[in-house]
């Protein structure tokens, strides 16, 4: 029997026996490496508000719960990594895989379910990421803020500084004093403009709103710089539009947390610091890693199904040491290619997806050994 001599029932069931060889190493994982995680951070800062601050039981239990879901997002690759090194681990000690390469069935076939699994539980995890974990977040950081530090919720923004810059050139700077996100509505606006690295404009209102979908100031005034310094009123207004690239919402964004954005959000977030000469490397990381990491789980069930696979009379323990052994690997890529890429010494794209590119190379390695030895 070879993989194209297999029938279609015979492929569902050899599916169905290698995942469900995969299902209680995963959910393990999961358990394990969550309580891991909470127990190594989480934890302390819980025990910290309840000694500290006096904070109720009540409070930090929805804290506990609201912080949950990111924890456990981040434990699905490593999860997935120890359900394919001990998936695979017992079925080469129990001689399962031998039998099935004895049947003519190739590594690659075998492997081939849990590929398509990780593909799956990507797609999940990259869900959650923008679904449930924002919310989680921030609601966990407004908890944080205004049920346990009694912070009031601000009503406004205020001493907003926004700068037009294009090819490196610095257009004007506008600045507001008071800002409403929810409405639009601003009070004492000032518009610098420049010519050649000089003012040459300026536009002061004490009022200004969003309407229609566009930037209004009034009852305002533009005054001309001259070249030798002197201040020219050039005439008052009514209203007049303001060209703005922005709308409310992108203004309030600026002063809100990466972590509890979507990755809509944090696309906003760094056009907004982009067009203002701001660097946003860090931001670029972000973006980019919040969709590189979700398919970690590919990458890693790939290496752990190769390892796995090896003759062996491992304990569980010792796959789950091994694990840990082999994301600590994969989070010191990461992490070397995320300083690069927030330095702007490589570009965000390629330093997020280097980690995935570098072990999905290493497990390509290690099945096509494993398909040579069988």
């Amino acid at each position: 029997m070879t993989d194209k001599n297999l029938s279609v029932g015979d492929k569902f069931i050899l599916d169905r026996f290698i995942l469900g060889q995969m299902a209680s190493p995963f959910l393990f994982g999961i358990m394990s490496f969550t309580v891991i995680l909470v127990a190594g951070n989480l934890l302390f800062r819980l025990a910290d508000l309840v000694i500290q601050r006096g904070v109720s039981m009540p409070l930090v239990l929805r804290l506990f719960v609201y912080s949950l879901p990111g924890v456990v997002a981040m434990t699905i690759p490593m999860s997935c990594l120890l359900a394919a090194l001990l998936g695979f681990g017992n079925m080469s000690a129990n001689s399962e895989l031998v039998a099935l390469k004895s049947a003519g069935i190739s590594f690659g076939r075998i492997v081939r379910p849990l590929v398509w699994a990780g593909v799956l539980i990507s797609l999940v995890t990259f869900a959650i990421n923008e679904t449930i974990v924002p919310l989680s977040q921030r609601a966990a950081a407004n908890l944080m803020r205004y049920e346990i530090y009694r912070q009031t919720p601000p009503v406004f923004k205020d001493n907003v500084f926004i700068r037009d810059i294009s090819s490196g050139t610095l257009n004007r700077i506008l600045y507001i004093k008071e800002i409403l996100p929810r409405t639009g509505k601003m009070s004492d606006i000032l518009v610098q403009e420049f010519e050649n690295g000089h003012v040459s404009r300026v536009i002061s209102a004490p009022k200004g709103e969003w309407t229609d979908g566009l930037w209004w100031l009034l009852d305002g005034q533009v005054f001309e710089v001259r070249d030798d310094g002197k201040v020219d009123m050039l005439f008052r207004f009514d209203r007049q539009k303001l060209n703005l690239d922005m709308q409310p919402e992108e203004i309030d964004a600026d002063a809100a947390d990466p972590e509890e954005m979507n990755l809509r959000e944090l696309y906003m977030m760094m056009r907004n610091a982009d067009k203002q000469g701001n660097n946003a490397g860090a931001l670029r990381m972000m973006f980019h890693l919040r969709v590189a990491v979700p398919w970690a789980s590919v990458v890693l069930v790939l290496v752990g199904a190769s390892v796995g696979s090896r003759p062996q009379r491992s304990s569980s323990s010792m796959g789950f040491g091994l694990s840990v052994v082999i994301v600590f690997c994969y989070y010191v890529i990461m992490s070397f290619c995320k300083s690069l890429g927030e330095a702007d010494f490589m570009p965000g794209l390629l330093a997020a997806w280097m980690p995935n590119a570098v072990f999905l190379i290493v497990g390509t390695i290690l099945i096509r050994r494993a398909n040579r030895l069988g």
